[in-house]
């Protein structure tokens, strides 16, 4: 996107420090671009990584002087409002205005676009093909929703030829209401799962599912779907709208667990992983796919991704000893829930599992949508759900019952906890013998101390990850 005469592309953020805004606008400095950007309030990571950029805006708040006639493109943050004096300014002018996906296809016209998209698995099934092009010595741009070993940020946009996008469903931006994923047009796509997810966006499932029937609808004759094939919703969907493509279906794929470890194998070749359960070999799975179809092949991708250890917060190990270890993952939507503790379970069959889920999310603290947690943690042998005050008052929802959050999960033993410091004299007080500790969340329980939690386990041969 360079403009004419050897002058430098200027690019304006309104709402410069979103956690992946931030990103993008570093990762156009860094092509040369001449960034900048406004924001009312800006907090930790963005604020230090935008100032040792360079691009930290001098005064918090919003300045319509900062929207000139020169000025090539203004991408728009989520959290912006139609009233923004700054996005006022820019109409008036008739400035080009993106949302940020509408943005990374302009960056990524002649590039190869991978998008992963599906209601669960996205951010994991991304980090897999990025580590494996990245083993692979392949270059590629790319955008994904957390951070990752080996990779400085979350977006990279250079003049690579390939692009890896996480492909997110949520709407892109105040003025733009669509979501994301319908901006990227992907040649190679990945769909993961449908399962019903942000109410306050789609308040049926009908209107999430048809989400994807657009996405599958507007991909170009002959591009590549890689799918699912065991979510009988996802392969109804593919099925009625994406027969103008090439179709590829994906499954479990053959593998074996020992001593907690496992080994799966494509064709003549094996290896083994950092990484288990069902969810992330299905993940791991449709990462091959796509890897294959960027030329990389089933021998060289083993090879890479037997070092893969995970995305942050997706099944990460805080703590473990020779018979007990403590999990955290970003699980909050009912089927991730329910995935990540069959995999803990599967992969421990031995091991008895105390499992702590947050409700964060709008949708996961919504009276209306926690009967479809019914059942979710009935797995674990000891079963506790935290929620907090303060995030129902920010999101401005009525308080909840203990009653009727043991009542929607159907169970009557469970745990329920809105005070840290209870939930952490309930973790205290618990056996960790042949135990395993997973705590699921989207958020952080109030500032639970996570690498504290160490001290909860058995001494023997006792390692922590952090």
């Amino acid at each position: 996107m360079k403009r004419i005469g050897g002058y430098m592309t200027k690019v304006h953020f309104i709402a410069i420090g979103g956690s992946v805004m931030h990103q993008l606008a570093i990762a156009l400095k860094n092509k040369g671009y001449l960034v900048t950007g406004s924001d009312d309030e800006i907090f930790e990571p963005a604020l230090s990584n935008l100032r040792q950029a360079g691009i930290l805006p001098a005064a918090m708040g919003w300045d319509a002087g900062k929207i000139t006639a020169d000025t090539d493109a203004i991408i728009l943050g989520m959290h912006a409002r139609e009233d923004n004096p700054e996005l006022i300014k820019a109409r008036e002018l008739g400035l080009k205005i993106y949302s940020f996906p509408e943005y990374i296809y302009q960056e990524s016209r002649e590039k190869t676009r991978v998008a992963i998209g599906g209601s669960h698995g996205k951010t994991t099934t991304t980090a897999m093909i990025m580590h494996v092009l990245q083993q692979n010595k392949r270059d590629f741009d790319y955008l994904v929703g957390a951070k990752l070993e080996g990779f400085a940020q979350s977006v990279n946009i250079t003049n690579a030829p390939i692009i890896v996008c996480e492909a997110d469903e949520y709407p892109a931006s105040v003025i733009e209401k669509r979501p994301k994923f319908h901006f990227l047009h992907p040649q190679i796509a990945v769909l993961t799962g449908i399962a019903w997810d942000h109410i306050n966006v789609f308040p049926t499932y009908e209107i999430y599912e048809t989400q994807f029937a657009i996405f599958i609808r507007d991909m170009q004759a002959g591009a590549v779907l890689i799918y699912n094939n065991s979510d009988p919703a996802l392969v109804k969907v593919v099925e009625a709208n994406g027969q103008h493509l090439q179709l590829i279906p994906y499954a479990i794929p053959e593998h074996h667990i020992e001593n907690g470890v496992t080994t799966v194998t494509f064709g003549n070749h094996s290896a083994s992983l950092k990484v288990f359960g069902d969810h992330n070999l299905l993940n791991m799975h449709a990462a091959r796919l796509v890897c294959n179809q960027l030329g990389i092949s089933d021998a060289d991708f083993l090879s890479a991704i037997s070092s893969f250890k995970g995305a942050a917060k997706r099944l990460e190990l805080v703590a473990a000893n020779d018979h007990c270890a403590i999990y955290r993952d970003f699980a909050h939507a009912p089927s991730k829930v329910k995935a990540t503790m069959e995999a803990t379970q599967q992969q421990f069959p031995g091991r008895k599992l105390i499992a702590v889920l947050e409700l964060h999310t709008y949708s996961s603290l919504n009276a209306d949508f926690l009967d479809q947690y019914y059942g979710a943690l009935d797995p674990a042998t000891i079963a506790a759900v935290y929620y907090s005050k303060h995030a129902l008052e920010i999101k401005r929802m009525p308080d909840l019952s203990p009653e009727l959050i043991a009542q929607r999960f159907g169970r009557n033993d469970l745990h329920i906890f809105n005070s840290r410091e209870k939930l952490e004299n309930f973790l205290q007080g618990q056996s960790y013998q042949d135990t395993n500790l997973l705590l699921m969340s989207s958020g952080t329980y109030d500032g639970l101390d996570f690498p504290k939690l160490a001290a909860l386990l058995p001494l023997n041969n006792q390692h922590t990850t952090k």
